[in-house]
């Protein structure tokens, strides 16, 4: 029997037959749901065989037959009652289970959120994107009346965002696009990695939304529900429907700070913090001037991440103030890391080494931050050996730098543009979705095996303009991106070691070694990060300047046919 787990109360199954129904009681089922009309195939029992042997199991049995394909909202209804009125949980089946998770998601439309009714199904195995916008619009007449209509949709008003819209109509002034994005704020988020070390101030590194939206395009401020790329349609909270032509997807990536048992609950507080929130890396500044000794330990959770450099960055800065300070010697400080290595590009280790040694940090690799207990200062790893055993760590401390597990958005995870793992399913080089060819993604949420950082972002946006635009027939040829990503690891108080590098970990320096060594530490590289960076991210990548990042452009005939990978 495959059974599945929709809620607490209801799992759905393909064809059970008499037979399996005693062990579905011992399994703790209490009632079954048929939803396959009788007939249907040859090698299926008769309601009335299944309902008899829940009698002699002393389980409940209803029949609501649902044709393939033709679930109607009235039987959702009556299944949703069955529901409510059966003793639970409840087994529901038909051939596949489809039919049976369908009723339920239309059943909960205006119960739960959409994007938890499509998570829960899609971790059951089954794909909802088919009846999304009837989930959405459980009371529309006419769920396909659109709210608007846009040569170019581009999701999330982020660095990606609008750099790329930037980068549009800086290219082709006068483009439809529109972008769409909830927030209020944008923030320059690696600027808070200096706001965790004194240098900035958090409000300096944050403004208004509607002061960085790109003149010529159209902010609508709502969030993403739901796609539906079969009908070249985006579905918003509220119900609305937005159609494009081409759509461009980067809403970054979710922090799950749900993902650590007791790290919501303590943030903030009893010395746990993050650089990785805007309120929080003030917090962690705090720490850091407060702590004269005892335990500092700062993790790093599972890769993908945002700037995998980040956990690192946090730990040298502080390190160094202690060392500035006088107080290092009575710190003992550890870096807890869920990875195998220090960073991902060998050519940089050797300048980290030297900074650990001096810092005298202890490195411990293969450990994954689970648990915090705040009040009790107590952090909780689980460790896996080079055998793949795995043992459960207690560490105490006196300040923690957490860095919180991450993954795509909800709505992307969800739909029908993620891959197995969730992001949105594109080629590295030309950044067009391998399914859908109006689709293109950059930053965090794309599946590309670059850092994501906002390096990244920067090249990319230059390609997905190029290739959006030669899609609408407003240029020629396609664009290609290498990969390029960038790392700036402050390794104390003005030097970095700049890390650049391109897919497969090679290095690709944007500067002669003789002005910017990027393996060794360099004042000039934190004049860059400190002085330069802010500046061409405000006033060079927001404003469609693509300085170093033009990107090349190769013959469309050279291209692979959507599925191909044009990186292979």
């Amino acid at each position: 029997m495959d059974t599945r787990v929709l809620t607490p109360e209801l799992s759905v199954s393909p064809q059970i037959f008499p037979q399996d129904v005693a062990a579905l009681r011992a399994a703790g089922f209490r009632a079954l749901i048929c939803n396959r009309p009788d007939g249907e195939g040859n090698d299926q029992p008769s309601f009335s065989e299944i309902e008899q042997a829940a009698r002699a199991a002393g389980m409940d049995a209803v029949y609501l037959p649902v044709e393939s394909g033709k679930v109607t909202d009235e039987q959702a209804r009556q299944f949703d009652d069955a529901l409510a009125s059966l003793p639970r949980p409840v087994l529901a089946y038909c051939r596949t289970g489809m039919r049976s998770t369908t009723m339920w998601a239309l059943s909960q439309a205006g119960k739960s959120s959409l994007a938890d009714i499509l998570e829960s199904a899609h971790r059951a195995g089954y794909d909802m994107s088919a009846v999304t916008r009837r989930i959405a619009n459980p009371a529309s007449a006419a769920p396909d009346i659109s709210a608007a209509t846009h040569d170019v949709v581009v999701i999330g008003g982020g660095a990606a965002g609008i750099a790329v819209t930037a980068s549009m109509l800086s290219r082709h002034p006068g483009l439809d696009v529109a972008i769409i994005d909830p927030a209020d704020v944008h923030y320059y988020q690696p600027g808070w990695t200096l706001v965790g070390r004194g240098i900035f101030q958090a409000p300096d590194t944050a403004r208004t939304m509607g002061s960085l939206i790109p003149r010529g395009a159209q902010w609508i401020k709502s969030a993403v529900a739901a796609f539906d790329p079969q009908s070249n349609a985006v579905i918003l909270d509220g119900c609305r429907v937005v159609r494009y032509r081409q759509l461009v997807v980067c809403p970054g990536l979710k922090l799950d700070w749900g993902g650590i048992e007791g790290l919501a609950e303590t943030l903030g507080s009893n010395g746990v913090t993050s650089n990785y929130r805007y309120d929080l890396a003030p917090y962690t500044w705090k720490l850091v001037q407060s702590l004269r000794g005892g335990r500092a330990l700062f993790t790093q959770p599972p890769m993908p991440i945002k700037c995998a450099g980040a956990p690192q960055k946090a730990m040298y800065l502080s390190a160094d103030y202690w060392r500035r300070r006088g107080v290092l010697k009575n710190v003992d400080i550890g870096f807890y890391n869920s990875g195998a290595v220090l960073f991902g590009v060998a050519d940089y280790v050797p300048a980290l080494m030297e900074y650990v040694k001096a810092y005298g940090i202890g490195l411990n690799f293969g450990h994954t931050l689970t648990a915090i207990d705040g009040p009790g200062k107590m952090a909780t790893f689980v460790r896996t050996g080079p055998d793949g055993g795995k043992e459960t760590i207690r560490e105490a401390f006196d300040m923690i730098h957490v860095v919180p597990p991450q993954k795509a958005p909800d709505f992307i995870r969800v739909s029908p543009l993620a891959d197995a793992a969730g992001w949105v399913d594109i080629d590295p080089a030309t950044m067009r979705h391998k399914q859908y060819e109006n689709v293109h993604a950059l930053g965090d949420a794309g599946n590309t095996g670059n850092a994501k950082t906002a390096a990244a972002a920067r090249a990319q946006a230059p390609v997905v303009a190029h290739n959006v635009l030669a899609a609408l027939g407003y240029a020629k040829g396609q664009a290609q991106y290498n990969g390029y990503g960038s790392c700036p690891l402050t390794v104390e108080l003005g030097k970095i070691v700049l890390a650049e590098f391109l897919y497969g970990g090679k290095v690709a320096p944007s500067f002669p070694s003789w002005l910017i060594d990027g393996t060794r530490p360099s004042r000039l590289a934190w004049l860059l990060k400190e002085r330069v960076l802010p500046w061409v991210y405000w006033k060079g990548m927001f404003k469609g300047h693509e300085w170093m990042v033009q990107p090349k452009l190769v013959d469309v005939a050279d291209q692979p046919k959507i599925g191909e990978d044009a990186s292979a």
